[in-house]
């Protein structure tokens, strides 16, 4: 995923961070290209696990709810080596297990790790022979979940690992009609071809490539949410009951303007759906009850409007170029016009930070004559465009113009690390109302946790990051590769 750097980096005053170390470890690691660390929480004993492998051992550092050490495991690597981690679970017995694919994902290797008695054993899954590729993978309730599709059938598979065993529910898509943009019936199969499903995290900042995706799915309690935005009419969305294997079809249709609108998506958040629509003329914002499909907010732009809710300025950025602003609604929707559109939706507390923005990807290629063939040789390049600007919804999703002087722990997280450029190891958790920031310091072979709150980090000139506009947005924490 391409990193967006912001305006950010035009500040250097030293802040203050709502932050605190809460603990740190010599941890020895090796062949750092290898490898990673992942937070877990056991979501009943509220106990804190911290993995940690390279190309030898994997290490498991287990924390009770007040953060402190309360027992540490170091297991070696064999067959592991040659996997990738795609994530974990917690058995009731507070056993935690790892889930290694192999390559080609078509085999998980499954370690259970006993801390009491400092001993693991292995289990070999093998999936089906009509297995296609894998979705996504999450976990809930302590239990690890991936979500596959299967070869020539209309239907996604839901595998269910929890201890030691594997039950698959199937989700029948074959009786549904999918039509693309130009009000062509299409298979499902080909539906999610052309726009593969990308798990959302709700846990932080969308990335706005993921945002433009047209295709989503957001995991909520006992529910796998998709939504498909593959035409400029409506919103298909499906609600998957993980308990039972059944699927609730709902359709959230858009108003249709006096010009045609050249992009549309929606952001699924807290049981509501966020639309949006839009070409050079015009800008469509509406908010939806989900289970209802009834209209709670209804907003209309056009470019000779100002919007008056904006949280920060509208921002364009051309690849990995500097960002530069954009002055006019008008200068906005032009810029936008043509891309993917995205929005995305952040909830903290009772407020909603929200997220416009276009993004799109140019392939193409050169010919370099500094080659040794007479036609010279075929370089491929690609170039991004993003637009957005931000925006926050009060309680009653009424927009507000954000006079807080505190900024996010999200924030202040994202600050730490752009700010320590030379921390490559790392992975954060969210907690109840604070993150935890784990990550691997190579100059003190240290393992540090760090505590993020909402909290000021001004120092004397105010805060660098108050304003959205002003930092990156390029970290993700959610999925395992």
């Amino acid at each position: 995923m391409k990193k967006l750097l912001l305006l950010f980096v035009l500040f250097s005053k030293t802040a203050l961070f709502s932050q605190t170390v809460l603990n740190s470890l010599p941890l020895n690691l090796n062949f750092l290209g290898k490898t990673q660390i992942l937070n877990a929480q056991d979501e009943k004993s509220k106990d804190i696990y911290v993995f940690t492998w390279d190309n030898k051992n994997v290490n498991i550092l287990k924390y009770n709810p007040s953060l402190f050490l309360a027992n540490q495991f170091t297991d070696s690597i064999k067959p592991e080596t040659s996997r990738d981690l795609i994530g974990y679970s917690i058995s009731e017995n507070k056993k935690p297990s790892l889930y290694w694919s192999s390559h080609n994902y078509k085999n998980i290797l499954i370690t259970v790790y006993n801390l009491d008695n400092k001993t693991s054993e292995s289990l070999n899954f093998d999936f089906p022979k009509n297995h296609d590729y894998i979705i996504s993978s999450f976990q809930q309730n302590n239990i690890f979940y991936i979500l596959a599709k299967e070869k020539d059938f209309e239907h996604l598979l839901l595998y269910k690992f929890e201890d030691g065993k594997c039950v698959v529910k199937m989700f029948d898509f074959s009786s549904f009609i999918f039509k693309n943009e130009r009000n062509t019936q299409i298979s499902f199969n080909a539906l999610i071809k052309y726009f593969p499903i990308q798990k959302v995290d709700p846990d932080i900042y969308t990335p706005i490539e993921l945002a433009s995706s047209a295709s989503k799915m957001y995991v909520i309690q006992d529910h796998i949410i998709l939504t498909f935005d593959n035409t400029l009419i409506q919103t298909q969305a499906f609600d998957l009951n993980i308990k039972t294997g059944e699927i609730k079809e709902k359709t959230f249709d858009l108003p249709a303007p006096e010009t045609p609108l050249r992009t549309t998506n929606s952001f699924y958040s807290d049981n509501k759906l966020f639309q949006v629509k839009a070409n050079k003329e015009f800008f469509l914002f509406q908010i939806k009850d989900f289970d209802s499909g009834k209209g709670i907010k209804n907003y209309s732009f056009s470019k000779n409007d100002t919007i008056p809710f904006m949280n920060s300025p509208f921002i364009m950025q051309i690849d990995n170029n500097e960002p530069r602003q954009l002055k006019t609604t008008e200068k906005f929707l032009k810029s936008i016009n043509g891309l993917p559109a995205g929005v995305s939706v952040f909830k903290n507390h009772k407020n909603s930070f929200i997220t416009f923005s276009g993004f799109g990807e140019y392939s193409d290629f050169y010919f370099s004559f500094n080659s040794s063939t007479d036609s010279g040789e075929r370089v491929p390049y690609s170039l991004s465009k993003a637009v957005y600007f931000d925006a926050m919804l009060s309680e009653n999703l009424s927009f507000a113009k954000d006079y807080q002087s505190r900024p996010l722990a999200i924030d202040n997280l994202f600050y730490f690390l752009n700010s320590n450029k030379g921390i490559k190891l790392y992975d954060a958790l969210r907690l109840k109302d604070f993150y935890v920031l784990s990550y691997f310091d190579s100059g003190s072979q240290q393992f540090v946790m760090r505590k993020f709150t909402d909290g000021p980090m001004m120092q004397d000139n105010g805060n660098p990051i108050i304003n959205k506009s002003q930092f990156s947005k390029p970290f993700s924490f959610g999925d395992i590769k």
